[in-house]
């Protein structure tokens, strides 16, 4: 049977350049495996897919009972398939917190280490096998280490993740900072995208006690593009929430270049969690948190909501 290999719903570069990159570890270790997506990517990872030569692996909305499948850059369930605990998941391989739910047929391999990418991790357990790396491999995992690192600007980011990234900058004759811009604006093209779109673009579902949110981050190097469509972008955010099952839609504007991100604040309770989470003061719809880049080191971990 052949292996399936996915990240979480709406992928992002990291999600679908480690299922590729996966796809070609396992195919080169005699495993037969196919990379699969469970959304459409975001505008950046399209453009890393293309740039390095890779056509977008096929979305799945499920998987059968008994389907192997290995995971990467994600352990939580309601990011997954609905049917995930019916599968076969053979390994787990991430870089997230360990958020518990999944059930397995049999033991299996789990791999999740404090590093900012999980190409990062994926490269490390390739061992000698490594060394046989296509440069198109290559470039993936440069591609999801600069943007998980947001070319090394994220509290995430450690010596490991910026050691391999110059590593395979050289490797390729890549300078890493041409480099990151043309992917940074690839991210930051958004034109195209509805206000739904936006919101579920890079999002994950949290809950916080009793009180389920959906974390939407939109990391750009042109936040004014967004920003300006906040009246339209709140409006959204209710049905979106009522229709993905969750209270609320949190939505953080990254602004990669000033290092910070600004929360659009619709209602009472965005009010409550942006004053009770990051010390803020809220006077109008919208606040700035400096220095705040990272949904999984910064954001989730502080949210409150009293």
């Amino acid at each position: 049977m052949t292996t399936l290999i996915f990240g979480h719903k709406a992928p992002d570069t990291d999600s679908l350049g480690s299922a590729l990159i996966w796809e070609w570890f396992m195919n080169h270790t005699g495993v037969d495996a196919q990379a699969k997506l469970l959304g459409t990517p975001n505008t950046e990872a399209a453009f890393v897919a293309k740039r390095w030569g890779f056509e977008l692996p096929e979305i799945i909305s499920d998987v059968a009972d008994g389907q192997s499948c290995v995971i990467v850059d994600t352990n939580n369930p309601a990011e997954l398939p609905a049917n995930i605990n019916g599968a076969n998941v053979t390994a787990i391989i991430d870089h997230h917190k360990l958020v518990g739910g999944l059930e397995t047929a049999g033991p299996i391999d789990i791999t999740i280490r404090p590093l900012a990418c999980t190409a990062t991790i994926m490269l490390g357990l390739m061992g000698e096998h490594a060394e046989h790396l296509p440069d198109a491999i290559k470039g993936l995992a440069l591609s999801c280490i600069i943007s998980d690192t947001l070319e090394f600007r994220s509290p995430t980011t450690t010596p490991t993740d910026k050691a391999l990234a110059e590593v395979l900058a050289a490797d390729l004759k890549i300078d890493i900072n041409a480099y990151a811009t043309e992917m940074f604006e690839a991210k930051s093209d958004v034109s195209s995208f509805s206000d739904a779109e936006l919101l579920r673009m890079d999002s994950k579902e949290y809950a916080v006690g009793d009180t389920k949110f959906r974390v939407s981050v939109l990391e750009t190097t042109a936040p004014k593009i967004i920003i300006d469509r906040k009246d339209s972008i709140m409006a959204s955010m209710t049905d979106v929430a009522a229709e993905d099952g969750v209270d609320q839609v949190l939505l953080f504007v990254v602004d990669i270049l000033r290092e910070e991100a600004t929360m659009m604040i619709p209602n009472a309770l965005s009010k409550t969690v942006a004053e009770a989470s990051f010390g803020a003061t809220v006077t109008g719809d919208m606040v700035v948190l400096p220095g705040v880049m990272s949904r999984k080191k910064q954001i989730i971990p502080n949210l409150k909501t009293a």
